[in-house]
């Protein structure tokens, strides 16, 4: 009978998945440096979850602090206990998790503002949106960045399962899917689960669901703009020798009619 579905934890699956904050803190920390020619010191985690991102911000420098907002106590409470607890005090002193809506979270003024994995695209009428973007901008410090990824290409319209090995060195490796549950291209909402199979046969279904709407970059552009940010940048994500993305995000004016790609925007205040 299978049992292993009784036994994992969803969000320690996730990170193991879909996270990988050493690359995105690389990607964040240079891009900041590159745009203002110094480096960051606050950095704000919107939509934050498990804080991953925050956690791994403060490893960097001693002199970097973190603010995680969540409005979710449970997952919020995760991240403190599996990966605030680990940090030594001197760094886990320089992390706080807040659990705010992002239209009205209260932090010093960050350097950085994250929205990542594609978390506001939860605000799904644009003069939600709009309101978000107008709110980091006066949040962050006259030199601050922000920083959101988005996706896109044919396939995200579609359909579809999408399956993905995934090596978990301590309860054994398992296989993440991702699905595309429901496209309605009037409105643009999108439906998608997050499942997880294991292999004895047991898994978890639907163990994250997301109810989104599916923003394009013209669209996220020009609402930044709106916003008032005065320069965006798209960055977008090249190809090695064997036609594989390479995981190196540049600025770009033009991108490829791919069937599925990610990319990087930062916004100057």
């Amino acid at each position: 009978m299978p049992v292993a579905a009784s036994r994992p934890d969803r969000h320690r699956l996730y990170e193991l998945a879909v996270q990988n904050p050493s690359a995105e803190v690389d990607f964040v920390d240079r891009t900041y440096r590159m745009i203002r020619c110094r480096g960051a010191r606050i950095l704000r985690e919107d939509f934050c979850g498990t804080a991953a991102i925050c956690c791994e911000w403060v490893r960097r420098r001693k002199t970097n602090h973190a603010f995680g907002v969540d409005l979710d106590p449970e997952v919020l409470d995760w991240g403190l206990r599996h990966n605030l607890q680990t940090l030594p005090e001197h760094q886990r002193s320089r992390v706080a998790l807040l659990q705010q809506n992002v239209l009205a979270a209260q932090t010093r003024q960050p350097d950085i503002v994250l929205a990542m994995n594609f978390s506001y695209w939860l605000l799904r009428e644009r003069a939600a949106l709009l309101q978000y973007f107008r709110r980091v901008r006066a949040t962050l410090k006259d030199s601050g960045v922000f920083f959101l990824d988005a996706y896109g290409g044919y396939d995200s319209y579609r359909l579809l399962v999408e399956e993905r090995r995934i090596h978990d060195p301590v309860g054994g490796d398992f296989t993440y899917v991702w699905e595309q549950a429901a496209y309605e291209p009037v409105t643009g909402r999108l439906v998608c689960h997050i499942h997880f199979r294991f292999d004895d046969g047991s898994g978890l279904e639907r163990a994250f669901s997301y109810d989104w709407r599916l923003w394009t970059l013209p669209e996220v552009r020009e609402l930044l703009d709106e916003a008032g940010f005065s320069r965006i940048l798209v960055h977008w994500q090249g190809w090695d020798a064997d036609g594989n993305p390479d995981g190196v995000f540049v600025p770009v004016e033009a991108g490829e009619p791919d069937a599925g790609w990610i990319a990087y925007l930062t916004a100057e205040k």
